[in-house]
């Protein structure tokens, strides 16, 4: 069958995306984590004390999503939440959060290793700037 939409950057682009993350995602589903899940992690590990808003900016999270997301983190007992000042909480990973996302990283760096690899070699180099140019 021909395909039009083959020839649509947006289209490829979000192609790519969905069949990617639903790979990862099956990766991940052993581990009992989604990929938002490992994402706050990464964030709240290297930047222990931040607030919940500043990482929901950053992963372009809405209010509304980030309370349940937190939750259940909470919940699983991979992050809590401590006393920076007299009104504001900031995050932190706890002992089972560390290890946990030491396994997620495991994961997803042999993923993004394998991910790379599907790429011609003579692009590699070209890719990461390409996709942070749509987005940054």
């Amino acid at each position: 069958m021909e395909d039009p939409l083959a020839s649509l950057p947006g289209y490829a682009l979000r192609r790519a995306a969905n069949a990617t993350g639903a790979e990862l995602a099956a990766r991940l589903a052993p581990l009992d984590l989604r990929q938002s899940d490992v994402s706050l992690l990464l964030l709240v590990e290297a930047n222990p004390g931040a607030i919940a808003s500043a990482i929901g900016r950053q992963l372009d999270i809405q209010r509304a999503n980030m309370v349940p997301l937190l939750k259940r983190l909470e919940d699983a007992g991979l992050i809590e939440r401590e006393a920076i000042d007299g009104k504001s909480m900031g995050l932190e990973l706890t002992a089972k959060g560390r290890r946990q996302l030491a396994a997620a990283r495991s994961v997803v760096e042999a993923f993004e290793a394998e991910l790379i690899a599907r790429v011609p070699e003579d692009h590699r180099p070209h890719l990461l700037p390409a996709l942070n140019a749509i987005w940054r």
